[in-house]
């Protein structure tokens, strides 16, 4: 059975609205039947995502984060995007420990951590246009090589 199912969402940039979004996907990828550490491997990658479109994006302004989410087979495709400020720099920007702003104790981390926890993470951006993080899992690869 081929399965495919899609999703959108759009909330203010807000830090409340972290938690909202990893509740959203998680009641969207339940229905490939995922492991709890596949489901928090999910969470965590779209947690920082939309930390850094909140926190970098809209930069003490506010703004739409968008959440798309795609179903096909056993495949998990999520994007998160923002119309915020953009990234000059991607390169830079996901090199781990880059931070642009050291003085709010940031980590650098969040590509990083995006990387670690999904299959493939791709990210497009240009200044004052905004910034889309689009992330890939496939779900039931566990213990399969």
């Amino acid at each position: 059975m081929n399965r495919h199912n899609e999703m959108e969402v759009s909330f203010l940039s807000v830090p409340e609205n972290e938690a909202f979004a990893r509740v959203v996907i998680a009641a969207f990828a339940v229905q490939l039947s995922p492991t709890v550490s596949e489901i928090a491997d999910v969470k965590t990658a779209v947690s920082e995502a939309v930390t850094n479109a909140i926190v970098h994006g809209y930069e003490g302004t506010r703004g739409l984060v968008t959440m798309r989410a795609i179903i096909d087979g056993k495949a998990l495709a999520i994007e998160v995007s923002d119309r915020g400020k953009g990234i000059t720099n991607v390169k830079q920007a996901m090199e781990p420990f880059f931070t642009t702003h050291p003085e709010q104790e940031r980590s650098g981390m969040g590509f990083a951590v995006m990387q670690t926890f999904m299959d493939e993470v791709e990210v497009q951006s240009a200044p004052g246009s905004g910034t889309s993080v689009r992330m890939r899992k496939r779900i039931g690869a566990e213990g399969v090589h």
